[in-house]
């Protein structure tokens, strides 16, 4: 069984949580409080990691808020990376894939390199461009499926010859991938009329749920329809809503207080749901 998934699901099990924490620092949304700071955007996520550390399970790392800085911004994410508590989830939402040996490189650089336990990747350009990621047994591959986007309805939901959607073809493939349990999928929270029959249809793959806060999913209906039968193997991200709460700050504390207030409310809605 992969050692990712075993070390979410049994941080999942001890902290009745399912929360990830979105890591999508933009340095124009940081509080004030933290520009006279000698690296604002590392300082920043380290506040938040404080904040949640006691009811996250995961936190997920948007790789274009780093690469979109160049090499100062894969510092500040590498720096990142070694913030996060051991005992949590660290993914890599870098949507990568590509034609088999580029996706080689893509995997050895996130899970070597940086040593991320997970990453999420595009299913378009089918088997071989998802090989190299499935092939690190231990870690776990987040495939997006059925997204929280509007834009979904483009692609992922069109109907095939078949009669099946589309979402519903890449759904039963990455069981097919899965290899000792790695395999995962993305399933927006704002499309929570289908995700109890996406859990029901793939019971043994992971599942990350975007969506929920400021897309407006709901945190509930995600938890309850989201885990497995033993009541794992989901995670629930949240981004802007947590990490960017509303008010002015007089101080970093008072910052980190705000962010926790709002982590220790969502752990208490799953807590109640799980």
């Amino acid at each position: 069984m992969s050692a990712a998934r075993n070390k979410a699901n049994q941080r999942i099990a001890a902290l009745k949580s399912l929360l990830c924490v979105g890591l999508d620092t933009d340095p124009g949304k940081i509080p004030e409080v933290f520009s006279s700071c000698p690296n604002p955007v590392l300082e920043f996520n380290r506040s938040v990691i404080r904040a949640t550390c006691d009811s996250a399970v995961s936190y997920k790392i948007n790789t274009a808020f780093y690469e979109s800085r160049g090499i100062e911004g894969l510092r500040d994410m590498e720096a990142t990376l070694r913030e996060i508590p051991g005992e949590c989830l660290a993914i890599a939402d870098a949507k990568r894939a590509d034609i088999g040996n580029t996706s080689r490189m893509y995997a050895r650089a996130f899970f070597e390199h940086w040593s991320f336990d997970a990453i999420t990747v595009a299913p378009y350009m089918g088997e071989d461009s998802l090989e190299p990621f499935f092939s690190y047994s231990d870690k776990l591959v987040f495939v997006l499926c059925l997204t929280s986007n509007a834009g979904s309805a483009d692609f992922e939901e069109q109907r095939l010859e078949g009669g099946e959607m589309l979402y519903q073809r890449v759904l039963d493939r990455v069981s097919g991938w899965s290899c000792g349990g790695n395999g995962g999928v993305v399933v927006g929270a704002t499309k929570s009329a289908m995700l109890a029959d996406i859990r029901s249809r793939a019971p043994g793959l992971f599942f990350l749920i975007p969506g929920v806060g400021a897309q407006g999913g709901s945190l509930e209906e995600a938890a309850e329809a989201g885990v497995d039968a033993d009541r794992c193997s989901a995670l629930i991200n949240i981004s802007r809503s947590l990490i960017y709460p509303a008010g002015t700050f007089g101080s970093i504390g008072e910052y980190e207080e705000a962010v926790a207030l709002e982590a220790r409310r969502v752990h208490e809605a799953v807590r109640k749901v799980l």
